[in-house]
């Protein structure tokens, strides 16, 4: 009888987040040197089996048993202490101490690589090990983001004191990091912002509430607040960094009221602070508060989308496994028509997320080399991912459960967890509107459009791709850039500006997947969903058309996840090609 339930119930408990993803080590090896993979894979190898047992089991715990405040101690002494489940205290040793997710962009040593590790091997172990935990990845995405924008703007004896503890992987030494921004009157209108900071013998204290802080008990924190007599609106913040505990031990003069009850990422601690004169020092120049603080948002949103890709990705090997082992009216549920259609909706929208988020990343560091473009590029990108790939998340996280059917629906599987976590993606640090309004501002206030579509070029010109697609790209890249100009230019409704943000997103996807597939040699795979991305996000459509004659068997190839020819990759490209032409 339990193997029949098994056959029925598919587990895939046991299964690699790595093996079971056969593009994830082709897309390394592309973004990443020879001897960088040589030295990491073993490391990615090894999350990918702890995502799919053991570290799947602890955010299942963690999930069910979420963090408790206690204000007090037992003997009625002031506690303010956050109580963690040990599940998810043990997810925070292998993030922080064991991977070192929240050091490795900022000192040499992790993994014994002789200098800091660039942004790929970082997103790419972020990428894997949501799959099994999402909520801690705030954190530690915090973390790391605080410590970047210390450094980059701090005092350098505020940096010497605070560096060592933010990047150790010593558990019982190592700082987190949080960012305390959000208030009832400010949320999105950060210029909003009532929280006081006043110069008092010579120290800077803070006062006011804070009405989303996630980890609230982390040892350090960043927290716009504005000088007493400064000028209103976003010009009038400055930057501070807030201590938990001060230098002899004691708590800093600000509590934690309550914690939130969540929809999702139930593991993490989020909650409400009252700042009570809380001391704190200066980040950066005084004024600037706001412009030092978007660095940090913005390395926070490109977590975000690295994350929402993760998810994504998580949906669909899951959708995969019971498609593949699970058997309907005298088929497996992957052989029936419908049910593909569906899988390759979810994994078109996934392998752009993947290759928005990947490529980005490359991006970031050039653009920390000092690459004036790519620093460019990185402005729009970082919105369009974090706009588009959390939206993407969503629905691919419901569709997948769907898969799994009324098993899905339930909590002993991860599949309820997921899609509950997947709606913050597109909530915290911007919601779509407000990300949306980014990538218009992007365009018109920093001229990066051009400089993006220049860059599609280029990278259609650097890789031999068939003249059919190479042609549809090109065109398809001209034509999004240039209406998004013109739109641009003429002072485009809001209302028109997530439309505009989609476009560039989808026609950014499609030139990197059919770069990658370029790269990548003999396997055509990215090709084929390239044109997928063309048939179906950028082309009109007829809603009641037939597919194309060889759509089913494609749809087929690309779900087993198996090499595709050239051939193969670009039977679609006629039918695009005409459609192209009937509109461009």
């Amino acid at each position: 009888m339990s193997h029949q339930i098994d056959s029925v119930v598919p587990d895939s408990r046991g299964h690699s987040a790595y093996a079971s993803d056969p593009d994830f080590a082709r897309l390394f090896r592309l973004y990443a040197d020879d001897a960088l993979v040589r030295h990491t894979e073993p490391r990615l190898k090894a999350l990918g089996a702890l995502v799919g047992d053991e570290l799947e089991q602890l955010a299942l715990t963690a999930d069910k048993n979420p963090p408790t405040l206690q204000l007090r101690a037992r003997n009625g002494a002031e506690s303010q202490r956050i109580e963690k489940h040990p599940a998810y205290q043990r997810l925070e040793e292998y993030a922080l101490a064991e991977f070192g997710l929240a050091a490795m962009s900022h000192r040499a040593g992790v993994f014994g690589w002789p200098e800091r590790l660039p942004p790929i091997v970082k997103y790419s172990l972020t990428y894997l090990f949501v799959q099994a935990e999402f909520g801690l990845m705030c954190p530690v995405s915090m973390t790391d983001s605080l410590t970047r924008t210390l450094r980059k703007f701090g005092d350098p004896a505020l940096v010497e004191r605070f560096i060592g503890p933010l990047t150790s992987q010593d558990f019982g030494e190592l700082y987190q990091g949080a960012m305390f921004m959000t208030e009832q009157e400010a949320g999105s209108d950060v210029g909003a912002t009532v929280t006081e900071a006043r110069l008092e013998d010579g120290v800077w204290r803070l006062y006011g509430d804070k009405w989303f802080c996630s980890n609230p008990d982390a040892d350090l924190a960043m927290v716009l607040a504005r000088p007493a007599g400064a000028e209103p609106g976003t010009r009038g913040l400055t930057l501070f960094l807030l201590p938990r505990k001060l230098a002899d031990g004691s708590l800093n003069r600000y509590r934690i009221i309550r914690l939130k009850d969540k929809m999702g990422t139930r593991s993490m601690a989020s909650g409400e602070i009252v700042l009570e004169g809380a001391e704190a020092y200066i980040v950066g120049e005084q004024g600037k508060g706001f412009k030092h603080m978007t660095d940090m948002i913005n390395m926070s949103r490109l977590s975000n989308g690295v994350r929402a890709a993760g998810l994504m990705r998580r949906s669909l090997n899951e959708a995969l496994f019971v498609a593949r082992n699970r058997s309907a009216f005298g088929k497996r549920l992957i052989e029936l028509p419908l049910m593909g259609r569906q899988l390759i909706k979810i994994m078109v929208s996934t392998e752009q997320g993947r290759s928005m988020v990947f490529h980005t990343a490359d991006c970031l560091r050039r653009a920390d080399a000092g690459d004036d473009d790519a620093a460019k590029l990185l402005r729009i990108l970082t919105p369009l991912i974090k706009f588009r790939t959390t939206r993407d998340a969503r629905k691919a996280a419901g569709d997948g459960m769907e898969v799994r059917g009324g098993c899905g629906y339930i909590e002993e599987f991860s599949d309820a967890r997921v899609l509950r976590d997947s709606h913050l993606g597109s909530i915290w640090e911007g919601t779509s509107n407000i990300v949306a309004l980014d990538v218009f501002r992007a365009i018109r206030r920093e001229g990066t459009l051009p400089v993006l579509q220049r860059y599609l070029h280029s990278l259609l010109g650097d890789v031999g791709l068939p003249d059919a697609s190479m042609t549809l790209l090109a065109n398809l890249v001209d034509e999004v850039a240039d209406r998004a100009l013109m739109q641009v230019d003429a002072d485009a409704e809001e209302a028109d500006v997530r439309q505009i943000a989609s476009a560039l997103y989808n026609i950014t996807s499609a030139v990197f997947l059919a770069w990658e597939a370029a790269k990548m040699g003999d396997n055509w795979r990215r090709l084929a969903l390239a044109h997928l991305v063309i048939v179906h996000k950028l082309l009109p459509r007829d809603p009641l058309g037939t597919s194309h004659p060889d759509q089913a068997q494609l749809n087929r190839a690309l779900l087993e996840e198996r090499e595709l020819t050239l051939d193969e990759a670009i039977r679609l490209v006629p039918a695009c090609k005409r459609r192209v032409e009937e509109v461009v």
